[in-house]
């Protein structure tokens, strides 16, 4: 699983400019990740959906993207709905007949006019569809292949470990200065023979 957390640690600080929204191909994703395919295959998808929202929870507070990850109604006869997760990230839920393909052009077809009134500093799409990413570039999105937005996830979270926990630094180089005080009492008298 790709879960970056972020406990105990300040926000991001957001900067002046509008924040880049990105849009994220749900099932185009999970279908992409190996570590969620595994969750689909064995805990079904609710819990790989799941799994997809919490990593993009996470890796969006940090980048300070405003995420919104968007599901096929999947052959519900459901309208469409929305979940707003937390302040950065929301999730879509299709209307039934609707692809997120479709929803996620009809957004960056709307964004587009908010980049140029500079609402938003830029509209990011993260799938492996090829249509679609020619699709939504014609609109002047970006496209991330769900491979880059797994490695940008994995590299977040590695530069979240190396910023809030930070090594240890040994007291030297024996073994003996890396264990506490109790553990070094007991060797000593193991090997005095007490």
């Amino acid at each position: 699983m790709i879960l970056l957390t972020l406990e105990n640690c300040d926000q991001v600080p957001m900067s002046s400019s509008p924040p880049p929204v990105l849009l994220v191909d749900g099932y185009n994703i999970i279908g992409a990740w190996s570590c969620l395919k595994k969750t689909r295959d064995t805990d079904g998808l609710e819990a790989a959906r799941c799994e997809l929202v919490e990593s993009m929870t996470s890796y969006s507070a940090f980048q300070g993207y405003q995420t919104n990850i968007v599901f096929d109604a999947h052959y519900q006869n459901t309208c469409g709905n929305k979940e707003v997760i937390t302040e950065l990230v929301s999730v879509y839920y299709t209307d039934f007949g609707q692809t997120a393909d479709t929803y996620i052009e009809k957004t960056c077809a709307s964004f587009r006019y908010q980049v140029a009134q500079s609402l938003i500093s830029r509209i990011i799409v993260a799938t492996s569809d090829r249509a679609q990413q020619l699709m939504i570039q014609g609109y002047g999105a970006e496209w991330m292949s769900a491979q880059q937005l797994c490695y940008d996830v994995q590299a977040t979270v590695c530069r979240t470990k190396q910023r809030y926990n930070p090594r240890k630094q040994s007291k030297g180089r024996f073994l003996a200065n890396a264990i506490d005080d109790k553990a070094r009492q007991r060797l000593a008298e193991l090997r005095m023979g007490l």
